[in-house]
Parts: C-alpha cells; structure tokens; sequence
C-alpha cells in the first residue's frame, strides 16, 4: 500500500514569511519614533545653546551702551571742555578727545559749540562740519540729561549717539557727542557666519549680520521668507518638535532664541541653524539602520543556512521513502497503536496527578471538617436530650454552638474557593490608607476585645494605589488577623502597623509574638503554624496570590529579639497624563 507524508516545512516558511513583515513594520516605527525623539532631543539642546549666546551677545551689547552712557558727563563736567568752549581756543581739545576715545573704544567723540558747529573731535574729517540740524543737537539743548539718539544713513545702516549740553552755569555753551560704536558688532557675527539681529521696540532693525536687513522690519522679513517657503512639501512643514520657534530663512531651517537688551525695549534676535541637529539625528539613525541591516543580514544567512539544510533532508528523505514504502503500512498501524498507547497513558497520568492534588487537598480539607463535624454530632445528641428533659436554654445554646461550627466550615471552604478564584472586577485609583481603614474597623472588636497595644504610623498624604479594594482589603485582614492571632499567648500583646511611601508603597505589621522557625514555607498552600483546627494555612497563600496580581509582593521575617514582620510592597500610582497636567 502507497503512502504519502505531509512535509512540515511550509508552515514554518509562512510563519518566517510573517515575521519578517511584522519585523519591518516594527522596525520602520522604531525609526519614526527615533527620528521625532532625537529630534527633539538635540533640538532642546540647540536651544539651550541657542539661549546662551543670545543673552551673551544682548550682554555684550548693552555692556558697550553702559559704558559710552557715563563718557558724556564726565566730559561735559570736564574744566577743560567748559575753558576751551568759553576762550575758542581748541588747540589741545582734539588730541584730548582722540585718547578718550581710544580708551573708551568709542567710534568717535567730537565736540560743538552752542551754533552747532564741531569744533573739536577725534575724527578730523568731521572737523568745522555743522551739526546743528541733527536730532542729539536739538534734543541735547532741551534736555538736562544724557541724551540717546539712533540716527538712519544713507546705507540703510544707523549711527547711535550719546550726548550731552555743556553750560557755564546756567547757560549752555556747547554739546559733547559720542559716537557708540555697535557696528564692531555686527562684524564679529559676520565673520562668525552668525545669523543674528538686534530690533528696536517697535520691531526695526538696528544692526544685523545680514546687511540687507537693516532699517527694516524684523516681522515683515520673516513673515516674506515664510511665504517664499510655503510652497514646499506637506512633510518639510511638519514640526516634529512643538514648543521651539523656527523660521525659514534663505531655504534653510532656523532656530529662534531671543534676549532683551535691558535699554530702550531693544531686543537680540539669534537664529541658530539646525543643519547640525539634522546631520546628528541622520547619524543616529544611520547607525540604528545599519545595526538593523546587520541583524536582517545575519537572519537572511540562517533562514539560508536552515533552507539548505531542509533541501538536503528533504533530498535524503525522497530517497528513503522508495526503500521504505512497503514497510510503511505496518509502521503506520503499529505507530497508531502506539500513539492510543501513549494517549491512554498521557490520561491515566493526568487523572493520577488529579488525584493526587485532590488527595492532598481532601487531607488538609477533612482534617479541618472532621472536628467540627465531630462537635457537631455531640451538640446534636445534647440537644436531643436536653429537649426532651424541657430544658429550653440549654438546648438554644447547643444550637448556636452548632450554628457558631457551621459559619467555621463554611470559612473553610470559602477560602478553599478564594485560593482558586480570579477577579474579574476592574481595578481603579484608590487610597490604600482607605483600605487599611475599612480592614482595621472590620477587625476592632478582635482588637478590642484582645486587650492589645495597637500602634499606628499612617502619613498626611494619599497612598495612591491602582487595585481593588475589596481584595487589598482581604490582605490586610489576613495579615491583622495573623498579627493578633500570634500575640495570644504574650504577657503584654502589642501590634505595629506603619505605612510608608517612596519609590513603592510599603504597609508594615509588626507584633511581638513569637515569630516563625521556616518564613519562606509561610505563602505555600495549607502551610500554617497553628494548632489544628485554628486554621487551614490558606490565608497567606491566597494573599501572596492577590499580591502578586497587583504587581507587588508579600515579604515576611522575623524581628528581633521577637516577634515577625510581615510587609506588603504595592507599586504606588503614577497617575496619566491628564493627572499629571491637572496637578
């Protein structure tokens, strides 16, 4: 009889298939998310240098203005400024002027007599020029203090000026101008390829790196570039780092950082290009693609290696299967009947280990039932007798011992039934110390009645938690009730609960009994230290359960000199993003 057998190797091959699109999926979001991160990454460091140097060049502007600000009134008070204005004899005058204005590294310094004519200053050319028409001439003879005064030239650049009235008590003789030279400025950011602008209050530019700038409006610039650039692509506008100013000036991407100038609502404008945040996130992600094509590559060479090696098995197997055709009926059957063998065995074990769980279980179960049952079967027989003697109270108390036996069964087998349960309530924000409130009014009257010192140490603020009540509720209990349960037999019972919150939030119950020899057997299944028929040793196996499922953790040892610890760990709610924004 001919057979055929079904090769398995096309399954896997689809399965390869699968997870080489589900790789590149994976792996082409990891790309876009890595390009937005370092995007932001090292644009957020672009600013913070781009910050920087704003405020240094805006300082080192205003340092300059403060410095030619004082120059005026000192030479106004000058003997020798007010002699020479008074005599007309300005021999010396001039020279005098050119050292101050070396020393000051001032543009120029020039003097004028009350009819606005200069007759003394440290640029010659400027020399019996009369000035009388210009704004810091007029504004000076009205004004009692220094006088500032921005003046246009005809290369669309301005001259800025300070200066001062000169008098002989109260008359006025002359004017001492000093030229503020910003212009070394503008020089500097030009041969440091700066892209840099310093505006006037109402926008204007005052100086620029860009000649072409100058005398003209700063939003109106930008606002012509931004339309030149509004016919790009969709995806040359899409700012992948919100929260950072960027225009396009030129065709290329600029960063803007602005500083005030403390003086006359100035402000420096600095536009920091992002080439080199582009070249920084291109490199990284060069890398990140070229690991990617290392690992694809070392993968296409296995698939290839595991390919051939399938082919030549296949090879080997299409020469055996001629020589072993005619075998392959016996084999096939003696192969069924081995798998109903191996079938029948695989259940027998499977209902052997059944047993044997159940078994265990029943052990533990009956030795816990068969007390109460015991009791129970005696109270009944009381009852009997005591009824039929009319004796009415005694016969109600037998029955309320029986009902007091059939409420411990009953626990008995609900703790069987929670130590096999699953939530399926959902899990909210809630505050532990809540929990641990509810618990501890649910325990009082044990407390109470016990006669044991109860100490608490719970903080002011929420121990946000992300579970559900009723079950954090269960450890507590458990925990209390274990506490209490170990202190019987102390001369001065006392129980410790403390609640502490850091990285995690850590519940603590602390009692002064007399501990446990073996703490890691503690959280097995119907471990427990009690006498028999106190307890079934399921308690603290059903809370490490809980516990665990609420990603936390039950650690218990002993402390010292005596007593046991029992602490409950819980990972302490973070809180989503529109918490966060709301706190």
């Amino acid at each position: 009889m001919d057979a055929s057998i079904d090769h398995p190797y096309p399954k896997p091959r689809r399965l390869v298939r699968w997870v080489a699109i589900a790789s590149f999926v994976v792996s082409v979001i990891m790309l876009v998310v890595a390009y937005g991160f370092f995007t932001a990454r090292f644009s957020t460091s672009l600013a913070n240098q781009s910050a920087l140097r704003a405020a240094f060049y805006s300082g080192n502007i205003k340092s300059v203005l403060q410095r030619h600000l004082v120059v005026p009134l000192l030479l106004s008070q000058d003997p020798s400024m007010v002699a020479a204005l008074q005599s007309g004899d300005y021999t010396n005058t001039t020279a005098r002027l050119i050292n101050y204005s070396e020393e000051v590294g001032a543009a120029s310094i020039f003097m004028l007599d009350i009819n606005g004519r200069v007759v003394a200053g440290s640029d010659r050319l400027k020399l019996g020029k009369m000035m009388r028409t210009e704004q810091f001439f007029i504004r000076s003879l009205r004004e009692q203090g220094t006088v500032f005064n921005a003046s246009s030239t005809g290369d669309n650049a301005y001259r800025f000026y300070f200066s001062k009235k000169i008098t002989s008590g109260s008359k006025s003789i002359g004017i001492i101008v000093i030229e503020v030279n910003l212009r070394r400025q503008e020089e500097i950011w030009r041969n440091l390829d700066l892209q840099v602008a310093l505006t006037s209050s109402e926008g204007d530019v005052l100086l620029s790196s860009n000649t072409r700038w100058r005398a003209r409006n700063l939003q109106s610039i930008l606002e012509e570039n931004r339309q030149a650039t509004s016919g790009l692509g969709v995806l040359s506008r899409i700012d992948l780092t919100p929260g950072f100013e960027f225009v396009n000036i030129g065709g290329q991407r600029l960063l803007v950082s602005e500083a005030s100038v403390g003086f006359r609502g100035w402000t420096l404008h600095y536009f920091a290009s992002t080439q080199n945040v582009s070249a920084r996130v291109n490199a990284v992600l060069a890398l990140a693609i070229m690991g990617l094509a290392i690992l694809v590559s070392v993968a296409l060479y296995l698939v290839s290696r595991r390919t051939a090696r399938e082919s030549a098995e296949i090879t080997k197997e299409s020469r055996e299967l001629r020589s072993l055709n005619a075998r392959l009926s016996d084999e096939v059957a003696q192969r069924q009947k081995a798998e109903r063998n191996l079938q029948s065995a695989e259940q027998n074990l499977e209902q052997a280990s059944k047993l044997a769980a159940l078994g265990q279980m029943s052990a533990a179960v009956s030795h816990e039932l068969n007390q109460p049952l015991a009791a129970m079967r005696t109270y009944i027989a009381g009852a009997r007798l005591l009824l039929k003697r009319d004796r009415l109270e005694e016969t109600e108390t037998s029955f309320q011992r029986i009902d007091d036996l059939i409420t411990r069964m009953g626990a008995i087998t609900r703790q069987l039934k929670s130590y096999s349960r699953k939530s399926g309530t959902e899990a909210k924000k809630i505050d532990l110390r809540d929990c641990l409130a509810a618990a501890l009014a649910i325990m009082g009257p044990q407390i109470g009645r016990r006669g044991i010192t109860f100490v608490q140490d719970i903080p002011d603020q929420p121990a946000w938690i992300l579970s559900e009540q009723v079950r954090v509720e269960q450890i507590i209990i458990n925990l209390v009730r274990n506490a209490l349960d170990a202190v019987q037999e102390v001369t001065e019972p006392r129980v410790e609960i403390s609640l502490k919150i850091a990285d995690d939030i850590c519940l603590t119950i602390k009692d002064n009994g007399h501990g446990f020899e073996d703490p890691e057997s503690l959280f097995e299944p119907f471990y427990t230290t009690k006498k028999p028929g106190e307890g079934v040793g399921l308690g603290l196996a059903i809370s490490a359960g809980i516990a665990t499922e609420m990603g936390g953790r039950l650690v218990a040892r002993n402390a010292t000199p005596l007593g046991a610890i029992f602490e409950f760990h819980i990972p302490k709610y973070a809180g989503t993003q529109s918490e966060k924004d709301v706190m």
